[in-house]
């Protein structure tokens, strides 16, 4: 990812109101193109990385091999500009002169790198790269171009923020009762029978006082 340097024309605080949310930062910057070529202000205009978090790809294993194959690389460069440096001051050096110079940067570079290396390899045996991605950027405009950017974009501009996915829960039904969870008890079962009423059952008595 490259960026133009240069001073915040504005606090961090100030970046204004999302417009439009992008997972990608190709499809934020083909964003911001857009309100800049429909004469938004380009100072209005923002890109907010959320959830930022850095990844370190490991690219090799450090040794004093390596380390010398690098400082020659960087060397070879150094010595190319100075090169450059003295024939421009001098057209009529030999080329004996111009070799000379480039084996001096090679030998300064392999120099620099070795004891470097020798300074960090207790600590830090290997080579990797730092990047620091987000999961989606938003396109923010400042209040006085909001209504401006919103048109621009369209549909855009009016979708719903990025929200990540939840995990997925367990169903209710089928999940068992914690430890320490008290368990509802069961509905009690109806009564089986009736109460016998008046008039069922064994044929009454006789009458008290009759007799034969």
């Amino acid at each position: 990812m490259t960026m133009m340097g240069g001073r915040f024309p504005q606090g961090s605080e100030e970046v204004g109101q999302t417009v439009a949310s992008f997972p990608t930062y190709d499809a934020a910057q083909k964003a911001v193109s857009s309100l800049i070529a429909a004469d938004v202000p380009a100072r209005d205009i923002a890109i907010v990385g959320q959830g930022l978090r850095s990844i370190e790809r490991v690219t090799g294993r450090l040794g004093y091999a390596s380390a010398a194959r690098s400082g020659a690389i960087n060397g070879l460069l150094l010595g190319l500009l100075f090169s450059a440096i003295l024939v421009i001051g001098s057209p009529t050096v030999p080329i004996q002169a111009f070799v000379g110079v480039l084996f001096v940067g090679i030998a300064i570079g392999m120099l620099l790198s070795l004891v470097t290396y020798s300074f960090v390899r207790r600590r830090r045996d290997y080579a990797s790269v730092m990047q620091v991605v987000a999961d989606h950027y938003e396109v923010t405009v400042v209040a006085k171009s909001i209504q401006r950017a919103r048109q621009v974009l369209g549909p855009q501009a009016a979708a719903e923020p990025y929200v990540p996915a939840a995990p997925a829960q367990p169903e209710a039904a089928g999940e068992p009762p914690r430890y320490g969870e008290r368990v509802a008890p069961a509905d009690p079962e109806p009564a089986d029978a009736a109460e016998p009423t008046a008039g069922d059952g064994d044929a009454t008595a006789p009458e008290a006082g009759t007799g034969r």
